[in-house]
């Protein structure tokens, strides 16, 4: 529930169902990342390692509340999740960001300099073909090729 309640408490954010983040948390948790501080969840991604393309990590959500937010720790929590064995293989990152989330894309085109990676965005989902207007339309953001980032040149 704690998750719910940081991903809700951070717009523009889609709120998943509790049962979804649960689901984030167990079957993903060795692609996704929690960051507390003083016992309370301050910071989570969630991602997972596309099933087609084992090379390629998406981050499916990024929050951090507000009380986190300016210090890196969105970045850290990238890094950490590229660090452990289940993404050896990773070299491209993905995610998904909406025109007006700033803050997602600024922290992705921080993270490619960070990684020294090329930084790609193309339309992907149409608010009114795949959304039937509901939701914003998003851009896939492709990061890579990159090694590891205790590998990667630092900006």
């Amino acid at each position: 529930m704690e998750v719910f309640r940081l991903v809700e408490s951070c717009p523009p954010l889609d709120t998943n169902s509790s049962y979804c983040n649960l689901l984030q948390c167990s079957h993903f948790a060795t692609t996704s990342v929690a960051a507390e501080h003083q016992g309370v969840i301050v910071g989570f991604i969630s991602g997972y390692i596309l099933p087609e393309r084992p090379d390629t990590l998406f981050i499916w959500q990024v929050a951090v509340s507000e009380q986190a937010r300016g210090v890196g720790l969105a970045s850290r929590m990238l890094s950490h999740i590229l660090e452990r064995p289940q993404c050896s293989n990773v070299q491209h990152l993905e995610t998904t960001i909406t025109e007006d989330n700033q803050a997602s894309w600024n922290l992705f085109k921080s993270f490619a300099r960070h990684l020294g990676a090329d930084f790609q965005s193309s339309t992907w989902m149409d608010r009114d073909k795949h959304f039937a207007g509901l939701h914003d339309s998003e851009a896939l953001i492709h990061i890579g090729p990159f090694d590891a980032p205790s590998q990667s040149k630092d900006s």
